[in-house]
């Protein structure tokens, strides 16, 4: 049990945390003295951006767990429930490293009883940001096993009840004022609300996260999950804005937990929201076969390689009934990888980074610097076609999974009329190229060799995502069956 404990303080003595000081959270004194005349034993984490390409050129992970390089993750980092016993072997190692010993763990048990509480102000303008809460490690048998599942639905700018958008309305979802409570228990909810209400913060701006305890082991014990909580801001419309939110977050979380040990009613799990509308991308199949040809016909001189195409990771509930590793899929997204089949194998701990890679040997690619050698990506473009809010194609070494760049929807425009002037659905198609050496091309993506897991050797394998998050009709990720998968081929020089 030290492994998951030394991970979690190690992510937080690398990267360190962030509190805004002075930002506009409401009375947040005030809400803490009604939880605690209420009974409550208040505790206040802290945010904090990590990277974990970062951590991995540490040295203190094997993996960079297929990071999205169009996010910047925030992770909530909790202290530990009053008397919980925590290792203090991670604590012992961040005072050798100079730190004070201090950081609060990135992953946390949680009672039936407990709940954690953000409140402050949401990301600033940008294409899609969620809170959303994980499962990280649970028993299976005899071991404790990495799960990473997303619980649930996250909280998504589409639903999220801000001060923007009181009670879920449509209306302004960023840099607002909100409260989300994320908890298992139905009372400790009410008792919550009731205090953020005394303290000024409107039921209407309050957002609960349930964590469906029906399906989980709850609380502090050895054999108890293991949970995490993330903000996932992604493709800030002003830069300057989103790194200056990044930098000093205007938000606080908490950790309640009773004094004395409540009497519990569990929420039930809740319903999902499903997936997909009706309508598919598959009238544009003709075009984007028409659009295949006029790629290999462009490069006819050199070899064509098709590469397969699959979903990448399962749903975060399949991952759980089967104790296998879904590696954080969030249900807002659909993701597609240059694979032949689905990640579904059970992995201890951390990972094993041969299984991992196992995944792609028999369809392994690596791209050298000739001019001649690269990878053409392709298909339709997801946000054109309504099905998704953003998508991008991201770039990855396959031995580590370390996501080294990504190309997003709005580079799209324009990029299939090049191949197809005369047909007019080529506005709903997007075609890229991915080599080492872009020779000016202005749609290509040059894929950096370093610094460490920046970037990919010459000689490393790689391999190609695709992620296209949320659907705005149904407020969830787009439905597998609605999407036309999206393609990728490798050239090479024939001799």
């Amino acid at each position: 049990m030290k492994n998951y404990i030394l991970f979690s303080v190690l992510f937080a003595i690398l990267i360190g945390t962030g509190l805004a000081e002075n930002a506009d959270l409401g009375d947040v004194d005030a809400f803490r003295q009604a939880l605690e005349h209420d009974g409550f034993i208040v505790q206040e984490g802290e945010l904090g951006v990590f990277d974990l390409i970062k951590i991995y050129n540490e040295g203190l992970i094997p993996s960079a767990y297929g990071n999205n390089p169009s996010t910047r993750y925030i992770a909530y980092f909790i202290p530990p429930a009053p008397g919980e016993n925590v290792d203090q072997l991670g604590y012992t190692i961040a005072r050798i490293l100079g730190k004070s010993g201090n950081a609060t763990p990135l992953i946390m048990k949680l009672r039936l009883d407990e709940a954690i509480v953000f409140v402050g102000r949401t990301p600033p303008e940008c294409r899609y940001f969620s809170y959303d809460a994980n499962l990280m490690f649970s028993e299976f048998g005899d071991e404790i096993r990495w799960i990473w599942i997303s619980l649930g639905d996250p909280v998504n700018n589409l639903v999220i009840k801000t001060t923007g958008t009181p009670d879920g309305m449509a209306g302004n979802p960023f840099n607002q004022t909100a409260v989300i409570i994320t908890t298992a228990d139905e009372d400790i909810d009410r008792r919550i609300r009731a205090a953020a209400r005394s303290a000024g913060y409107s039921d209407n701006i309050t957002n609960t996260q349930v964590i469906p305890s029906t399906i989980l082991h709850m609380g502090s014990t050895n054999n108890s999950d293991i949970f995490s909580i993330y903000i996932r801001p992604a493709l800030f419309r002003d830069q300057v804005a989103g790194d200056a939110y990044l930098a000093d977050i205007p938000a606080t979380v908490l950790r309640i937990t009773p004094k004395e040990p409540a009497k519990v009613e569990p929420y039930d799990v809740p319903d999902l929201r499903i997936r997909g509308t009706g309508k598919t991308e598959f009238d544009l199949m003709d075009d984007l076969n028409e659009l295949r040809q006029a790629i290999l016909t462009k490069y006819e001189g050199l070899k064509a390689t098709q590469l397969p195409t699959s979903i990448w990771v399962p749903e975060g509930y399949d991952s759980l009934q089967r104790g296998i590793n879904a590696w954080g899929p969030n249900r807002d997204a659909c993701y597609l990888w240059t694979a032949n089949q689905t990640v579904s194998s059970p992995t201890p701990p951390f990972c094993n980074i041969s299984q991992l890679y196992d995944f792609m040997r028999d369809s392994e690619v690596t791209l050298g610097n000739d001019s001649d050698e690269f990878i053409i990506v392709y298909g339709v473009n997801h946000v054109a076609s309504g099905k998704a809010a953003y998508s991008n194609i991201a770039v990855y070494g396959a031995e580590i999974w370390n996501g080294v760049g990504a190309i997003n929807d709005l580079e799209f425009s324009g990029t299939a009329e090049e191949y197809l002037p005369d047909n007019p659905n080529a506005r709903y198609l997007y075609v890229y190229k991915i080599s080492r050496n872009c020779s000016g091309d202005t749609h290509c993506f040059e894929v950096p060799t370093g610094p460490g897991a920046y970037g990919i050797a010459l000689d490393q394998p790689l391999f190609i995502s695709w992620r296209s998050y949320m659907e705005t009709a149904s407020k969830a990720g787009p439905s597998y069956s609605e999407i036309v998968y999206d393609r990728a081929i490798k050239f090479d020089p024939k001799d």
